[in-house]
């Protein structure tokens, strides 16, 4: 009875403590951008923005690609059709990187004596549109300040719509219109505490979401006119997902996409990091201290896709920080978000 009563009052109240100058009472305004079938965590971040958005928390106003593959936008269609959200918009890039299927964006082809495992509408990424232009649609219906983003694979698409011009859908150009319509953006990119390699030796390390794009990379810590919080490479390998939940909490259907996405990519027992999660987390719960901030400064690429971080008190950057306390307490929330069943088959 009690859970019940404060989902009501989550959702008539929205969650307490938000951070949006806007509306402090509405769900927080989100756009996922991700390299979605690159690795699971991106698949197990969108179960976490359903089950936020199921209790009022959150509301996904667009899913955008930054895998070039004909099968992530179907399969991020999968996952929203999944949750009853079949007509959130999605956009994809066509940069050509990271252009192959990956291992579990295939689960969007499935058929199961002639029908879709998974009903979704969408096909092939060939029939999307561009992620910019969803992006700025999608920015322009927005009210001013209310839109947080969380970046969990390349910089493409927001460098990008940093050089996109003017047209219908806005008189302002890119990185005004982000200026005007964005609160703040968290990418999980980069590195900022020590990392040592599999011999215990400390190692200078270039992280994936930046390597694959560094230009991009570059673009958005040089110009992104908004405040960034990132999530470095450490804090998803201190949070790895337990195995055990996969394998007992996902069984209220047959086929969830969610754990077959998991097992296709590592099948247990492995614990997963849960890079992307954390961004997500962090945007629309930021008073829960799931996480540490630093003060704040200034990321830096440099040409190898190294990421360094100064501080300066006029700074833009944040980056993530992660105690023992906050391990077991994060973890928890992300295990239970991620395996939530959608409402429709409580």
């Amino acid at each position: 009875m009690f859970g019940s009563l404060l989902l009501a009052i989550t959702v008539c109240f929205g969650t307490l403590g938000s951070v949006s100058p806007v509306h402090a009472d509405q769900p927080v305004q989100l756009i996922f951008d991700t390299d979605l079938g690159n690795d699971v965590d991106d698949a197990l971040a969108m179960g976490v923005i359903h089950s936020l958005q199921s209790r009022g928390e959150c509301e996904l106003l667009a899913v955008t690609l930054t895998k070039d593959h004909e099968l992530a936008a179907p399969f991020a269609d999968v996952v929203n059709t999944f949750y009853g959200r079949g007509d959130i918009p999605i956009g994809v890039c066509r940069s050509d990187v990271t252009n192959s299927e990956g291992r579990f964006n295939g689960l969007a082809a499935i058929k199961d004596d002639g029908k879709d495992r998974y009903p979704h509408d969408l096909r092939s990424g060939k029939d999307a549109p561009d992620a910019v232009e969803v992006l700025r649609r999608v920015l322009a219906q927005a009210e001013d300040h209310s839109v947080v983003i969380a970046q969990v694979g390349f910089s493409t698409n927001l460098a990008n719509l940093l050089d996109s011009p003017a047209d219908d859908l806005s008189p302002l150009p890119g990185k005004e219109l982000v200026k005007k319509k964005v609160q703040r953006l968290s990418v999980m990119a980069g590195a900022f505490e020590q990392i040592k390699n599999n011999k215990g030796q400390p190692y200078d390390h270039k992280e994936y979401n930046v390597i694959k794009d560094i230009p991009a990379a570059q673009k958005l810590a040089k110009e992104w006119p908004t405040p960034i919080l990132w999530s470095g490479y450490e804090i998803g390998i201190a949070l790895r997902y337990p195995h055990e939940s996969i394998e007992q909490d996902y069984g209220y259907v047959e086929h969830h996409p969610l754990a077959e996405a998991y097992i296709a990519y590592n099948p247990p027992p492995h614990d997963r990091p849960t890079w992307d999660l954390t961004c997500v987390l962090q945007l629309v719960r930021p008073d829960r201290d799931y996480f540490g901030l630093t003060s704040v400064g200034k990321v830096t690429v440099a040409d190898d896709g190294l990421t360094t971080f100064a501080e300066d008190a006029n700074g833009r950057d944040q980056y993530f920080t992660l105690n023992d306390a906050q391990i077991a307490r994060t973890l928890e929330a992300l295990q239970l978000l991620s395996s939530e069943p959608p409402h429709a088959i409580r």
